[in-house]
């Protein structure tokens, strides 16, 4: 159990620096849209442009990453994602801004189908819910710490330097963990006597049911999340300087609610507690987007927006840990994160096409079209649970069957 819990802390930490990277540039987005010239409505194609690269390289590693020993693939895939996130700093324009975030993207994606492929290999599926739990509060730890720190860098050293932050800080974590970590190599021996492939895995249905959970899930999200920041400041008047507290006590609260979803997940299944997630979801949502003026306090409906966010990922995300088979879990989690980040790309693609600014001189003018966004993504929301429950019918039933293979005649 030590060995497990600490690979879990591990993985969590190197998983911060991958969040963190992605996350930071969503609330930064107005800052260096002002210092280079882009509009706010495009802010969506900035994020959309790490997605799609992620989930590319996703579909041409899933082949490869059951081959190789999971701690050296990871190091590997996390020393591309800080070159990415450094290059990222040196940005002169929109263009080589996109080519930074597409150069994290190639390599942030594998790192994440790795760090979840760890996981399931060394933490049973019993536990795997609190394990999943604690590894996505590297988003909420990230929200509480790595977010309003960078803010506050960009207020005093520019925009440009949390970029070089994370950059330094990932590759003194990637290092330590790769030194920590060991060899990851159990999965090598099955997936050479027993190598299915990646047609053998797309003939299983519960794989198509879960990708396309996947797909919903994070297009819902990334049709928003991209222009937050931008909304935040130009349609709800929210001051900049009170962005790093917003995250701040958002993140912290999200980290205490995937704690506490974990464990639910274990207890009462994911259909269920993901069921509830999305519903609030779509609540919170609906009191965010519908109506300007908002009738609550901003913090209120950021901080439910973020509660139920973990409520809905955390259940679906180990869910998905329990599709695919030990010699195949890089294999489907690459393959997971190639759809991961594709829906989350056109999330980003298709807000900022349905979404305009609206004429003025503001420092962060007022997006327009924002409430159609939200129902669309509401729209989305609503169908998940259906799927989840599809899934975890399936997956119970296959875990089962693998229980009575392995059960002896008589044994019982």
């Amino acid at each position: 159990m030590e060995k497990g819990r600490s690979v879990i802390y591990l993985i969590a930490a190197v998983q911060f620096v991958n969040v963190l990277d992605f996350m930071m540039v969503m609330p930064l987005g107005p800052d260096f849209a002002r210092a280079l010239g882009i509009p706010e409505s495009d802010l969506g194609l900035i994020g959309g442009s790490y997605t799609a690269s992620a989930a590319v390289t996703g579909l041409i590693a899933s082949p490869f990453l059951d081959r190789f020993d999971r701690r050296l693939a990871l190091g590997g895939a996390m020393l591309g994602l800080v070159l990415g996130t450094a290059l990222g700093g040196f940005a002169q324009g929109f263009h080589s801004l996109v080519l930074a975030r597409v150069v994290a993207g190639g390599f942030g994606g594998p790192a994440t189908s790795l760090s979840l492929s760890i996981i399931s290999d060394v933490i049973p599926p019993e536990r795997r819910g609190r394990a999943i739990g604690t590894v996505m509060g590297a988003f909420s730890v990230a929200s509480v710490l790595g977010v309003p720190t960078g803010l506050y860098l960009a207020e005093e050293l520019g925009w440009r330097s949390p970029f070089f932050a994370v950059a330094g800080l990932g590759l003194t974590l990637v290092l330590a963990a790769i030194a920590v970590l060991p060899p990851l190599r159990g999965h090598l021996g099955a997936a050479g006597a027993e190598l299915a492939g990646t047609r053998s895995l797309l003939s299983q249905p519960s794989v198509w049911l879960s990708y396309l959970m996947t797909a919903l899930a994070m297009s819902a999200s990334f049709m928003v999340l991209p222009n937050l920041s931008a909304y935040l400041q130009g349609n709800l008047g929210y001051p900049r300087e009170g962005l790093k507290w917003l995250y701040f006590v958002g993140g912290f609260v999200s980290f205490a609610a995937i704690r506490v979803v974990g464990a639910l997940v274990d207890r009462f299944g994911s259909f269920r507690v993901g069921a509830v997630g999305s519903l609030m979801l779509v609540v919170a949502m609906g009191l965010f987007f519908l109506e300007e003026p908002v009738r609550l306090p901003v913090m209120v409906l950021f901080l439910s927006m973020m509660v139920a966010m973990s409520f809905r990922n955390v259940p679906y995300a180990a869910l998905a840990t329990r599709v695919p088979r030990p010699f195949e879990r890089a294999r489907f989690q690459s393959l997971q994160s190639a759809v991961q980040h594709a829906s989350s790309a056109v999330g980003a693609f298709v807000s900022a096409q349905m979404l305009s600014e609206e004429p003025g001189a503001a420092p962060v003018r007022r997006l327009v079209g924002m409430p159609r966004v939200a129902l669309l993504s509401i729209a989305l929301s609503l169908a998940l649970p259906i799927l989840m429950r599809a899934v975890e019918a399936r997956v119970r039933r296959a875990e089962q069957a693998s229980s009575s293979a392995r059960t002896p005649p008589g044994a019982g």
